[in-house]
């Protein structure tokens, strides 16, 4: 634990001196990550099938912010606690298979990506990871997650491009499957977005 808080000092600082990288182009209400790619995109671009409404609406899955002390319930974070979109908490997608997962490699810059169809005054993104040896066998719960997260990046109230990507290093000492949580905190509501990517470490 002590290790994963002064990385995530270092990633704040990264963030705070420059190491943002803003690039705009189109985009399909509100946002989504698709790099690393997440449920709510592959349930859009028909990788995976039968998702429900999700499906057509991957930029709405929004609940309330303050994750992890508060925010969606657990077993209810990746669909950012809204019932609709409850396909995206299972381990296994709605055709019982494992969610496809991107290849990432620990200790390495990984570049992050969010589409937005709807720019709100942002407060900061920020990105959690499942612990190693987290129970792949249930929804996500926060005692899965390390729950400080390994990269933040503030954004002082601005409003996002429609296409928004920053970089930061993945932590290391991680193998296997995991999840990341993307948060997109909301600087004018009392909410927040949600996004979990599947990844291979």
């Amino acid at each position: 634990m002590r290790r994963k808080t002064k990385f995530y000092g270092a990633v704040v600082g990264l963030a705070t001196t420059g190491a943002l990288v803003l690039s705009t182009g189109g985009a399909s209400g509100h946002g989504y990550t698709d790099l690393p790619v997440s449920r709510q995109k592959l349930c859009a671009n028909g990788t995976v099938t039968n998702c429900g409404d999700i499906q057509y609406e991957p930029q709405s899955v929004e609940g309330p912010k303050g994750f992890p002390a508060s925010g969606p319930a657990d077993g209810a974070i990746c669909s950012g606690g809204n019932t609709r979109f409850a396909q995206l908490d299972s381990p296994r997608t709605p055709s019982g298979g494992t969610w496809p997962a991107t290849k990432v490699t620990g200790g390495q810059s990984y570049t992050f990506r969010w589409q937005f169809t709807a720019m709100h005054a942002t407060t900061d993104f920020k990105y959690y990871v499942t612990r190693q040896g987290w129970n792949q066998n249930h929804n996500l719960a926060r005692s899965d997650l390390n729950t400080t997260p390994f990269l933040t990046v503030p954004y002082g109230g601005q409003r996002p491009p429609s296409t928004l990507s920053h970089s930061g290093t993945l932590p290391s000492g991680l193998s296997g499957r995991h999840v990341i949580v993307a948060v997109w905190t909301i600087a004018d509501t009392g909410n927040a977005f949600y996004a979990c990517s599947d990844v291979t470490f």
